[in-house]
Order: C-alpha cells, then structure tokens, then sequence
C-alpha cells in the first residue's frame, strides 16, 4: 500500500477581488465528475473500476480539469449504486482495493490535481453494521443510531414519502418498530441526534482526509436533521417533500460543528447537494461568516426542464432569470455552483442543447461556453467533454435505476400512470441517461471494457461519438472544453468577475458580461436553429474575439451588429 503524507494543514490565507470576493483555490477550479461503475473497466469484469480511472488521468489532466470528483466508491450491496454504504473504510469490491485508491490518489496528485469524495451519510445500507445492531434491540450500543419509532393507530408513524416511491416508513419484524427510510428500505436514515452518530461521522471524514484527499460532495446533507415530533406534513410538502426534509430544527447546529470539529482543520472543499433548500436559505449554508458549507449543488437550472420524471417544456428566458436571480440575490459572502448535469441527471446536450447529428457538436459547445463562464465553480460531468447523448430506451427492462423499478411497481403495474406515457418521459428525464459507459473508441462496447456484456449498455452511437476520436479532432467538443478552460484560467474575470445579463428577454440568445476591474468580456450564445442577425444592447462594440466554436468562419470585431449562425457561440474582449 502506497503512503500518503497526512493533510494537517491550515486553511490557505485568501486576499480579495477588487469587487470585494475572498479568492480561495476552490473557486477557481474546473470541477470534472466521475461515475466509477461507467468510467473504466480495467480488469474485463464489465464494470469500472479504481484502475480504470488511474488508466485515464492523463485524459482528464489534458482537458485542463483541476479537482476529480468521485462518486462513492465505498463497500454497498448496491441496492442505490452505492448510495447506499456498508462499510465506509473499504472500497467496493467491484472498484479495486485500498491500495487501489491509494495509487489512484498519488496519480492525481502527481499531475498536480485534486480529488473530492462522495460524503453520503444521511443513511448507510440496512447492511451496515450500526443498523445490523441497531436492529436487534431497543437498548443495544447501536439501538438509538437510527430512527425507530412506534406505530401509529396500527399504521406508519406520519405520512411522509420515499423518494423512491410509497412511505417513508418501513416495520422492521426483529425490533418491532419502524424505521425511517427517506430514500430506499435498504437505506435506513442515520439519528443525528445521537452524538455518538456525528463522533462516528467525524472520524470517518479524518480517517479520508488523512489519506490526503481535499475535500467532500455531501450528498443529501440538508436532510441529516429531523424534526423529532414528526407531524404529518400537508399542502405543498405533500408533493415537494424536500422542502420538508431539509428544514430540520439543528441543519446548522451540526454543520457548524463539523466544520469546527474536522473542515476547519484541513484546506479543502465541500459542496452540499441541497435538494430542498431555496435561494432565500442558502446564505445560512454557504456565508462564508457561518463557517458551514463552501458551496452548494441548487436545482432550480438542472430541474428547469421537468417536474419529477415529467419532462416539460423550458425557456431560455427562464434559464436567464434563474442565473440573474441568483447573482442579485447572493452577496460577495455566498458562493455559487455551475452546472447543468451529474449522475442523477439525463446527459447534457440532449437536455439543453440540441442531440440530433446536424447540431450535436455546435450545441454542446454553447453549453460548455456558459458553464465556463458564468459565475461560480463549475462542474463537468464524464462525459459532457464528447457530447454523450441520451440513450435509447424503448422497454422498462432496460433500465436500471432502483427510482424508476420502485415507481413501475408503485405507479404504472397498478394503472395510477400509463405506461408508455411514463416511459416516453423517461426518454428524456431517467438519470440512467448519464450512467452508460463512457464511450472511449469505437471498438467493441466502446472500448469501456473487453467483458462480452458491460454492467449497463453502451450507447449504439459510440462508433461516431467517443474520445478517440475527438482527441483526433482539433475541432471537437473535447478540445473545445479544454480551450474554454485554459481562457477561463487566463482570465479571473471569468472567476470572480461581476456578471450582466444585457438582453434578459431575448428568447433565442444569452448575452452578458463578466468584469473584473479593467477587464470586460462580452459572451454570446444563440440557443437556437436560427440564423441571427443581432445589433448588441446598450450600444456596445463586440471587441476582439477570443474564441468562437464555428471553427473557420469569419467574425465581426469591434462591430455593434454580429451576424450569429445557428447554435453559435462567441467570447469577446471589450
């Protein structure tokens, strides 16, 4: 096993932007998501693996990403594709050993990179050995580490919901009691109300960051506190259950004392994943004055397209208000997250770009133009950097998400839901979209592994989308990105720089600028099939142009009327 030298260093000093932003690594960096089950497979076993990953780091380093995250790689018995934690100090079986990941991390390091965990402990699996115990009695070691309670007139304690369908409550035969399960039965809800819990917690969260790792994606973390009379929930919260679950009376009690307990500690990032929590509460996770969170992964833009796994129609114009929004309403104290993908969500172009072969490649570099040069940290997902579309799906069989099983059942098999009304939304909004493997060259499963079948199929397009061929391509979607980086990192007004939506209301292009002191960059993106000519708002001059992803055309400089081909995108110096 490969040692790696203890992380005890203090928090870096920060010093401040002229528009009043403390500057801290963690906001300058591209963020790149992996799914391990889909990234590699190193050993022919048909499923990703630590290996795999180690295999490709020098794929990821040339895009110009500077922090990996990892999605969990913990021992489960899969039962939420590793959401659901058996133990957290041994990787799954199916990813490799500790050693594994040891080498896995001095890679990352070594090509100058940074790596962040999934930090999943809202609830482990029923496998887990706390719940093993707490199972077996009232007044055990491990009796209060969940949340039992009894029943209620013969039934469930209240009428909270799953997430994956049906209540929240599951009776367990060995105690006699129910216990709370805000996502699968396999996944019971930790008690962090018990002290003893959190100590458990925080010394988890030493043993990785010990090792060396920078820092956590806190999944679900604004459900961890419970209100422990559990009333009924009603009106709204009967169909938007988050808002419910995380407005628990002590969220910021145990934020704070985990950030004085180990964050603090240690130079690192956290970003919660804050399902449940409005524009209005995220000051009270992100201030940095609060000494909670750095920043959190919001909805509002990733969901804008869909209610549940309803797929609606979206705007441009409603996307623009949701970032203009944002900017108005968090100060210099909040930080904000970019992104419009990750694992739980469908693949990028076919959601807010355009999927079909004429404007795959223009769209999808629309896209990473606006997440690179919005402000707040953004995220990649694998992926994303080729264009990966959606899959296929004609039949339930093919899926693999235990929501999309669960609501079959719940839904669709006792006739509440039509069936092929559900599963033509699923065409659009399955997070199973973002879980096919990643397509690498156009030999057989697209060179994600050498298995006869993989864990999960292959998009049938991967003999024209894959990496090798766009790292072939100087004009591809991957080189684009890796331009887009490199310009973000050359220029901090693309960090931290003040952001201006010049022409709100237009329902075909996103026009703004980012400004930082004398430095001002203008971006125009035409979200459309149009042929657009455009005369700039407030009497501007487009300036130099510094990157365009129509490769060969002529463009206007220093112009007031640019003329924009369909899904165009353009970066200007003013």
């Amino acid at each position: 096993m490969i040692a790696i030298a203890m992380q005890t260093s203090p928090p870096e000093e920060s010093g401040a932007t002229p528009n009043g932003y403390t500057t801290k690594w963690w906001k300058e960096v591209v963020v790149y998501q992996i799914y391990p089950r889909s990234f590699k497979d190193s050993n022919g076993d048909g499923v990703g693996d630590l290996k795999g990953i180690f295999s490709r780091l020098d794929y990821i380093k040339g895009l110009g990403i500077d922090v990996l995250w990892l999605s969990p790689h913990y021992d489960s018995p899969n039962a939420d594709n590793g959401y659901d934690i058996r133990d957290y100090r041994k990787i799954m079986t199916e990813f490799g050993t500790m050693a594994d990941f040891d080498d896995l991390l001095k890679g990352v390091k070594q090509r100058k990179m940074k790596i962040i965990i999934d930090l999943v402990v809202n609830h482990t699996s029923d496998e887990h050995v706390w719940f093993v115990e707490s199972r077996k009695s009232k007044t055990g070691t491990y009796s209060d580490y969940y949340i039992w309670r009894e029943d209620k007139n013969g039934r469930a304690p209240n009428n909270w919901v799953s997430f994956f369908s049906g209540s929240a409550w599951k009776k367990d035969p060995p105690r006699g009691e129910y216990y709370l399960h805000l996502f699968a039965e396999k996944q019971p809800d930790l008690n962090w109300d018990n002290p003893n819990v959190r100590r458990e917690i925080y010394d988890l969260m030493k043993f990785w960051l010990d090792k060396g790792i920078d820092g956590f994606r806190m999944d679900v973390i604004p459900f961890i506190s419970k209100d422990g009379s559990f009333p009924d929930y009603s009106g709204e919260y009967e169909t938007r259950p988050e808002y419910a679950y995380a407005a628990g009376p002590k969220l910021h009690d145990y934020l704070q004392e985990m950030n004085r307990e180990v964050l603090s500690k240690y130079d690192v990032m956290t970003v919660g994943e804050a399902f449940g929590v409005t524009l209005e509460q995220t000051p009270l996770l992100v201030d940095e004055r609060r000494n909670e969170l750095n920043m959190i992964f919001h909805f509002d833009a990733v969901r804008l397209n869909r209610n549940g796994w309803r797929w609606k129609h979206w705007t441009l114009t409603d996307l623009k208000a949701i970032y203009a929004r944002f900017d108005r309403e968090l100060d210099v104290n909040c930080w904000q997250t970019v992104f419009l993908s990750n694992h739980d969500n469908p693949r990028l172009v076919s959601s807010f770009g355009d999927d079909s072969p004429l404007y795959r490649v223009p769209s999808a570099k629309v896209l990473a133009t606006m997440l690179l040069t919005l402000k707040g940290t953004p995220f990649i997902y694998q992926g994303d950097e080729l264009g990966m579309t959606n899959y296929p799906f004609t039949t339930i069989e093919q899926f693999d998400d235990i929501e999309v099983r669960n609501a079959w059942k719940a839904e669709v098999l006792t006739k509440q839901i039509d069936a092929e009304d559900y599963l033509s939304h699923l065409r659009k909004t399955s997070r199973d979209h973002s879980r096919t493997p990643m397509q690498w060259d156009d030999s057989e499963n697209g060179g994600f592994t050498s298995a006869a079948k993989p864990w999960f199929a292959v998009h049938p397009n991967y003999h024209e989308v894959n990496a090798q061929q766009e790292l072939d391509d100087p004009n591809s979607i991957y080189h684009y990105f890796r331009q887009m980086i490199e310009l973000r990192k050359k220029n901090p007004a693309f960090v931290y720089g003040d952001y201006t939506d010049l022409d709100p209301t237009n329902p075909f292009l996103f026009t703004y600028t980012r400004t930082l002191g004398a430095g001002q960059f203008l971006v125009v993106l035409n979200f459309s099939t149009n042929t657009l000519p455009y005369v700039l708002p407030n009497e501007l001059k487009a300036g130099r142009l510094l990157l365009s992803n129509l490769a060969g055309k002529e463009v206007e400089e220093d112009a007031s009327t640019i003329n924009l081909e369909p899904w165009e995108a353009r970066v200007y110096r003013l």
